[in-house]
């Protein structure tokens, strides 16, 4: 009985979506495809659904991102010493709030009266894990007065120095170096992930610094675009938390109406390409990813992207299509290299599309070869342009402008090189890493923020697939593949090829895996769901109630875990411990 007391979460919301499932009309003689043309062509209204489920969730999404103000300006402090005057104060200098940015290093804080005895007081080393946040420094003397000298030691930056006093004040300064004392008003009470990094916002965040002032990049593990396009929002944002996670954000909110118009062109109507908008939208993986300054946002919109051009030509015909697909496959490409394995499964549909066409007479030798050379140009020689083009800040850092310089591609190919021998050969261990059978059971969530409260509430957390999504969009994967082989249904046959294009490479995989690489899979488990629907939406006479209350589970599921979605303070319950292993 204690069993069924711990776990009637996760159980009721298993026996729902297996009630819904076991509610599905025929699968061998439903109808599978809408006949009216109409039902497939976007109006007005489908732009006013875009905009409403893209604007509330947007709103939900860039509440509470990240700070909009932070030290801005960043002193170089490799080997050299600043000075900062204190003013005489009655209250005394406890602690120190510092700000660092970019580097690998240390500092030296000494402090005299009188220029000549200096007295050590504190030492703090800075690695990468300490990037782009702020830190509290307790000091081994409390100081009034005087000079505070700061020794760096590495290739570090420091962006801003606050002396504080027992109970917080803030003691001004009488002068020193400018740019360590000129925003001292941003000081906040502490440490937090609204004012800080966290996870690996600390290599790519940092990069995007880089790009952006012409330095070489420390994190040189994934290829320089999605850098590039955090670099976007830090330009329009400033070097703030909000701004390095300002364009992702925006990427999780156009995910949506790219969603529904991918549901449309599969399924016709309004309801379904509604509801898997909404499956994105409520689901924990998409909402939390995209809220971190992190390149699989940009990977993902451009993976869903090339597949539904990708869609469209071959349900069309149309070569623009075709060319949209490999230029966003290079976009892709040039983001992260797990789109390659997105490319391999385009390159299936391609060619069964290819090979229909030619049985039914519909190509010929001579249209193949055209096409052939056609998609030579915009999946080869296209992304390969793109993909050389963001180095061009590699070649910037280094003085190397001209990209057509031997140095230009040299730098390019040894990157290549570097990347491949660094992910085949990871070794390493971490709590919270997962293997791909995990994925799709949603057994190991990431947890990326942990944050114990004075008042004995916590703040923290994670990524992992909203289980209303994980593990219906599995059930509905088998539905899927009957569909696609026993009733030759190309929309499943697409569905199912895309899924699995995501998830068979990470099955050899040994290295270290995280829950987030199930991520891409998310998208094709929520059009497999689009399929059951349509299933109802054709054959059902209760098809609204199934959809309808299959949506509002995983809304209600979605607000359920929101607090360990956002980092809200929650209290220590294990009503969100579903499983054994979640860590919440």
């Amino acid at each position: 009985m204690d069993f069924f007391e711990k776990y009637s979460m996760p159980l009721s919301v298993a026996l729902l979506l297996l009630v819904f499932f076991l509610s599905l009309p025929d699968l061998k003689r439903g109808r599978l495809m809408d006949e009216k043309r109409e039902h497939f062509r976007l109006d007005r209204v489908d732009a006013l659904i875009m905009a409403v489920i893209s604007l509330v969730y947007g709103a939900l999404a860039f509440y509470k991102l990240g700070n909009t103000q932070s030290p801005q300006t960043f002193v170089p402090m490799e080997n050299r010493s600043v000075e900062l005057q204190l003013a005489l104060s009655e209250e005394r200098v406890t602690k120190l709030m510092v700000y660092t940015g970019v580097g690998i290093g240390g500092y030296t804080i000494e402090y005299t009266t009188d220029g000549t005895d200096n007295y050590v007081l504190a030492e703090f080393k800075q690695s990468h894990a300490e990037d782009l946040k702020w830190h509290e420094l307790a000091l081994d003397y409390y100081v009034s007065g005087g000079t505070i000298k700061i020794t760096g030691s590495g290739n570090v930056w420091l962006g801003e120095v606050v002396p504080l006093t027992e109970t917080g004040e803030i003691v001004s300064y009488l002068g020193g170096e400018a740019e360590l004392m000129d925003e001292q008003q941003l000081c906040p009470e502490k440490q937090h992930f609204l004012n800080s990094s966290y996870f690996d916002e600390i290599y790519h965040a940092r990069t995007a610094w880089e790009h952006l002032n012409g330095v070489y990049p420390y994190e040189i593990t994934h290829p320089p675009l999605g850098k590039i396009i955090i670099g976007l929002g830090i330009s329009l944002f400033g070097m703030t938390p909000f701004g390095w996670r300002f364009s992702g954000t925006l990427c999780g909110v156009l995910m949506l109406p790219v969603m529904y118009v991918f549901s449309k062109k599969l399924f016709g109507g309004r309801a379904v390409p509604t509801a898997c908008s909404l499956l994105i939208a409520t689901d924990f993986m998409h909402f939390v990813q995209t809220r971190i300054a992190t390149i699989d946002s940009y990977a993902v919109f451009f993976i869903l992207l090339m597949y539904l051009f990708m869609y469209l030509y071959v349900s069309g015909g149309r070569w623009r299509d075709l060319a949209l697909s490999g230029i966003f496959f290079g976009l892709g490409a040039a983001s992260k290299w797990t789109c390659l394995y997105a490319g391999a499964g385009l390159a299936v549909i391609w060619l069964i599309d290819v090979l229909v066409k030619a049985r039914r007479g519909e190509l010929d030798l001579h249209g193949f070869v055209k096409l052939c050379g056609f998609c030579l140009i915009f999946f080869v020689l296209i992304p390969c342009a793109i993909y050389y083009l963001s180095y061009i800040p590699y070649g910037i850092a280094v003085g190397q402008r001209n990209i057509f310089s031997a140095d230009y591609l040299r730098i390019v190919l040894d990157n290549q090189s570097y990347m491949f021998n660094y992910h085949s050969g990871v070794v390493a261990e971490h709590p919270y890493s997962s293997r791909w059978y995990q994925w799709m059971l949603d057994i190991r969530p990431i947890l990326y923020y942990l944050e114990y409260l004075p008042d004995g509430s916590r703040s923290s957390f994670g990524a992992w697939v909203n289980p209303v999504l994980c593990w219906g969009g599995l059930m509905s994967l088998f539905y899927t593949g009957y569909l696609a082989i026993g009733r030759r249904d190309m929309r499943s046959g697409f569905i199912l090829i895309s899924y699995l294009a995501q998830l068979l490479p990470w099955i050899p995989i040994a290295r270290l895996t995280f829950a987030y690489h199930y991520f891409p899979c998310t998208v094709f488990l929520a059009l497999s769901l689009g399929q059951m629907f349509n299933l109802c939406r054709l054959n059902s006479k209760n098809w609204k109630m199934q959809l309808g209350l299959f949506v509002l589970l995983s809304t209600l599921v979605f607000m359920l875990f929101y607090p360990a979605l956002s980092g809200a303070p929650r209290g220590n319950t294990d009503i969100l411990r579903w499983l054994p292993s979640w860590p919440f």
